[in-house]
């Protein structure tokens, strides 16, 4: 292969990758110096890899104090990260962390689609994947574990385009260590093998999979949980059952099955690697929880180096589908629109608002290394130097403080005093009441 053409078809990937990621860490960092309203989520994987870096257990006293994460979640490869943040103590430290893997993922996926369909059709998948919907939503809501899910994902699947089945097994096993229920896509990638005529690899792959899955969920887990339990039981299906949810809100779920298929622009439907999206789309259905219905938050972010891969895997045995880019891009604009992609073209996104004044203010008056009960308002900007507990989970220790956001409508208590003094007793002091936030302090 020439020179140059091997450099450029080396070099474009790259590039994508850094501009993205780039962009991915302007707009988390932005959203963070904004104080933007996420959830808990960000504050609860600092205060885990927290425990890592310092070498002991990845506790997480927002879910209640001593919390053990991985009977929360088993997300062990979260270790992975805590050398940067021993260096680096900061919340921005895992928001950088997730960017970069998204970064990857773009360049994987990027090249992937160049080495086998060209150079203008492998450039644009590149940017519609790094543009899709899921990835950009998982990066508006700030850090979670499944971001590492996603080089992983275009690892293996990159393996599989290429009928590399032994690279196929090497890059899916460790989507075990991400979340307990990527037992259930290695499981998927066993069947996929097999449908290969990889039957050894296939069953092996497949039974280790589905064996991790059932231990990790119903031994592992409970057996670290505090109530001895999988805590996330209780989702799949909630009150009301599983079924009768599988029926719910049917406009929605079908919008976002359509749109994962359609952001490739339905060319992943002639490959085997689509059938990777049935695990995910199951709990997610199933469950009673409507956040998990749409296209909002972090929930798609898995499915996209999935659907990508099998865009391409698709297009390389049928070369006619190479025309399915243009629906692709179509679909990807149209998701843009009031995309935090778009949002770093304005002025606003980087402006100090009076709300962060005020923000700035109350965080000044907690010293380093005080206990702190709080909403979700501030919490990640307290995570990295205090004890954090969030007021919603019983049994917490009387804190310090008592910081409330009541401008959110997160349903906070208006009077933090009072709310301190009937929950703990003692005695507690205003120390802040202004731009919604409210600061009590023990005496």
């Amino acid at each position: 292969m020439d020179r140059r053409l091997y450099s450029s078809r080396m070099g474009i990937p790259a590039g994508l990758g850094v501009v993205f990621g780039f962009a991915y860490g302007v707009i988390s960092l932005a959203r963070f110096n904004q104080f933007a309203l996420s959830s808990w989520d960000n504050a609860i994987f600092e205060q885990a890899v927290r425990g890592y870096a310092h070498f002991g257990a990845p506790t997480i006293d927002v879910r209640g104090a001593g919390f053990n994460q991985l009977g929360d979640h088993f997300s062990p490869i979260l270790v992975l990260i805590a050398p940067f943040y021993r260096l680096f103590p900061s919340a921005q430290t895992i928001l950088i962390a997730q960017a970069v893997l998204l970064a990857v993922s773009v360049a994987i996926i990027a090249a992937l689609a160049i080495r086998h369909l060209g150079m203008l059709v492998g450039v644009a998948i590149g940017l519609a994947y790094g543009a899709s919907f899921g990835l950009l939503a998982a990066v508006e809501v700030d850090f979670h574990e499944v971001a590492f899910a996603a080089p992983l994902l275009a690892l293996a699947g990159a393996a599989y385009v290429e009928r590399r089945f032994d690279a196929v097994v090497v890059w899916s096993l460790p989507l075990i260590l991400v979340k307990e229920e990527f037992g259930l896509t290695v499981a998927v990638i066993g069947g996929v093998l097999w449908l290969a005529g990889e039957h050894r690899r296939g069953v092996v792959l497949g039974a280790v999979g589905l064996i991790s899955a059932v231990f990790i969920i119903f031994v592992l887990m409970p057996s670290i949980a505090p109530d001895g339990s999988y805590t996330h039981a209780g989702s799949l299906g909630g009150e009301r059952g599983i079924f009768p949810t599988l029926f719910d809100e049917v406009d929605r779920k079908a919008a976002t099955v359509l749109l994962t298929i359609a952001i490739t622009g339905l060319a992943a439907l002639f490959s085997p690697w689509l059938l990777l999206v049935l695990p995910t789309f199951a709990w997610r259905f199933a469950g009673d929880n409507a956040y998990y219905w749409g296209t909002e938050w972090h929930y798609s972010l898995v499915l996209m180096p999935i659907v990508f891969v099998a865009m391409i895997d698709a297009m390389k045995r049928w070369p006619q589908l190479r025309w399915a880019t243009l629906p692709a891009l179509v679909v990807t604009g149209f998701m843009l629109v009031n995309s935090p992609l778009v949002a770093l073209t304005e002025s606003e996104t980087y402006a100090e608002s009076q709300r962060g004044t005020e923000a700035r203010a109350v965080l000044a008056l907690i010293p380093k290394g005080a206990s702190v009960e709080t909403d979700i308002g501030l919490m990640t900007h307290l995570t990295t130097d205090n004890t954090v507990y969030w007021l919603g989970t019983p049994g917490n220790p009387p804190p310090e403080y008592v910081l409330f956001d009541t401008a959110s409508n997160i349903g906070s208590p208006v009077d933090a005093v009072a709310y301190a003094q009937d929950k703990y007793g003692g005695e507690y002091e205003l120390l802040f009441g202004g731009g919604g936030y409210f600061l009590a302090h023990r005496l």
